[in-house]
């Protein structure tokens, strides 16, 4: 299992794929809303929603940022990033929290917190389904402001067809931190911190007339997030190998094709994209510290796009790349920094391409002015140029198909001035 999660915010360290698998589960049921409650319980385990999120484009751009927070582990900031660019491109107003920066702040980093710690939780119930634990250990999360009713669970162990866990598996209210263990016997319990002496208080299920569910729940908390698809989820996760290849396109097949284009062009809308697309070339070419992935995606390929590419290319038959994602890799770089990176590229009436160039990719890949067959690699790899003029300068983003790794990786990139 994962580590559990951070006792200071209730959110992941680290994804982790049946996370992944129970996110994207919901990403086929975008779901307009005007309030907060608009969903219940375990609906929220197969629906997305942001309160007061109604327009499909706006919804699918939400979801995008969201996904990307949960599957590439990305912070709170760079979430508040996107969300002020989404808000500001749709127009979108009236939303809670809107008038005032401490507002913005709160709301940001509920729908961050609330889908993090939800995903992380269900995913969680998935591994303790699947590891058949015959105890589960609830711990508390040690938030600064803690619910007594929490407190007084901590330690507590039962057996997972307990109804407890039916009401009270975490979270169970805004915020809240707690999380469950898996033990194989009593004496395991204890060494996860479970009280051989802790027993459920009396009245433990009654219901606070103020919210409709027990003490110590929230308001449509008083459920267990990814129990109604425990076995789905485990079903689903245990197909992925090798995640570092699989983020953008891992447990995407589920997802209908017209939400997978608007998906997948609202990732590479987000501008935290573009920010890490310049970030990874800057680590690769030394300009800053830092780790330096396998590979860097640059999001999905949904099926207009791959349908684009299919009647672009003549010849040999092109195996579909509908599920594949583009990708760009260190060696990518380093090529592209020997060929096109120095000032002899005046010469051939180009300019050297240089890290911030990159930040343009997801804009290019999204918006070409159009796609070009560009022959094969050396190792036989069918080219495909994407082609975009910008500030009077024409990108070229030639990607190689790479069936292997079901991805479009980046073989060149240059400039043209003056075009």
């Amino acid at each position: 299992m994962p580590d559990q999660p951070s006792a200071a915010s209730g959110v992941l360290r680290r994804p982790f794929t049946e996370q992944v698998a129970f996110f994207r589960g919901k990403l086929g049921n975008l779901v307009p809303t005007e309030r907060w409650d608009d969903l219940e319980r375990e609906q929220h385990d197969t629906g997305f929603m942001v309160a007061g999120a109604a327009k499909a484009d706006l919804l699918s751009d939400l979801a995008a940022a969201v996904d990307r927070t949960i599957a590439e582990g990305k912070g709170l900031e760079s979430f508040r990033k996107d969300f002020r660019a989404i808000v500001e491109r749709h127009g979108w107003h009236g939303w809670t929290g809107e008038d005032t920066k401490g507002g913005r702040a709160w709301r940001t980093r509920t729908i961050y917190r609330a889908n993090a710690s939800t995903s992380y939780s269900a995913g969680r119930y998935a591994q303790l389904v699947a590891g058949d634990f015959p105890l589960w250990v609830y711990r508390h999360g040690g938030s600064k402001e803690p619910r007594l009713e929490h407190l007084g669970f901590d330690g507590l162990y039962l057996p997972p067809s307990h109804d407890f866990w039916t009401i009270f598996y975490p979270p169970s209210d805004w915020g809240c931190s707690c999380y469950v263990l898996g033990a194989r016997s009593e004496r395991g319990a204890r060494r996860l911190g479970g009280d051989p002496d802790k027993t459920l208080p009396e009245g433990w299920d009654r219901i606070d007339p103020r919210t409709g569910a027990p003490h110590g729940a929230g308001r449509n908390w008083d459920y267990a997030p990814g129990a109604s698809v425990a076995p789905v989820v485990r079903a689903t996760a245990e197909k992925i190998r090798h995640w570092d290849y699989r983020i953008a396109k891992g447990f995407m097949e589920g997802v209908p094709e017209a939400m997978r284009d608007s998906l997948a062009a609202s990732y590479r809308s987000l501008p935290s994209v573009a920010d890490d697309a310049r970030g990874y070339a800057r680590r690769v070419l030394g300009d800053i510290d830092g780790d330096i992935e396998p590979l860097r995606t640059l999001g999905l390929v949904g099926p207009q796009q791959a349908d684009i590419i299919a009647d672009t290319w003549t010849g040999d038959p092109l195996r579909p790349v509908d599920l594949y994602d583009f990708s760009m890799a260190r060696d990518d770089i380093l090529h592209i920094v020997k060929g096109h990176g120095d000032s002899s590229e005046e010469l051939r009436g180009q300019r050297a391409i240089t890290a911030e160039d990159y930040a343009l990719l997801p804009l290019i890949l999204n918006q070409p002015d159009r796609v070009e067959q560009a022959g094969r690699s050396r190792a036989g790899e069918p080219l495909l140029s994407f082609v975009k003029t910008i500030n009077g300068e024409q990108f070229i983003a030639r990607f190689a198909v790479r069936n292997k790794q079901r991805t479009l990786g980046l073989k060149t990139f240059f400039v043209r001035k003056g075009k």
